[in-house]
């Protein structure tokens, strides 16, 4: 899927005095409501605000009611931890009698965190049958591209047979899925 974004200048409040020109024979009214129309689309390109009087500018800055997230969306009850490549290594590496499932993923992915809220809810269902684990992509950029992801969220099931091949799925798939994967072919 490819994602077009395109770019225009800075939208202001403008106001269409140069529209009587188009109409001359036109009623006064008409001539009237043509000069006094505004067009008003809004400034995506700004951060600041303006005030209401047309004379003076003002910026305001946004005042912070509390201290920010800390954007790893991962909170300390959570099931499905975030680990480090060693520690993903180790585990891969190690004796497990359960399917690992690593879910790679960015803090700025939307569809990594709706991924986040089905593994969750799927970390709860497979209590000790299946261990979810999360890497985030872009504190561990190298061994991500080491395991060849493109897009994400990109899930990989380990089994814990070795003779079994790994699965890999890339982009938000449906829970349904993923119990599928985990039950048939782990």
């Amino acid at each position: 899927m490819a994602v077009i974004q395109t770019i225009r200048p800075p939208f202001t409040v403008t106001n269409t005095t140069n529209f009587a020109f188009l109409a001359p024979s036109a009623s006064p009214l008409l001539q009237l409501l043509l000069s006094s129309m505004r067009t008003h689309q809004p400034n995506l390109h700004s951060l600041t605000t303006n005030s209401r009087s047309s004379s003076l500018t003002t910026t305001r800055r946004r005042k912070l009611l509390c201290k920010p997230p800390s954007a790893k969306y991962l909170r300390e009850d959570y099931l499905v931890k975030k680990y480090s490549v060693q520690e993903v290594q180790e585990l891969v590496k190690g004796e497990r009698n359960v399917p690992l499932i690593i879910d790679f993923y960015a803090t700025w992915c939307g569809p990594c965190i709706l991924m986040a809220q089905e593994l969750e809810m799927l970390a709860v269902e497979y209590e000790s049958n299946a261990l979810f684990i999360k890497v985030d992509t872009d504190d561990e950029y190298e061994f991500a591209r080491d395991m060849q992801v493109r897009g994400l969220p990109t899930l990989y099931f380990i089994s814990p047979d070795p003779n079994k091949e790994a699965i890999r799925t890339e982009g938000l798939i449906p829970t349904q899925m993923i119990r599928d994967i985990i039950d048939n072919e782990m």
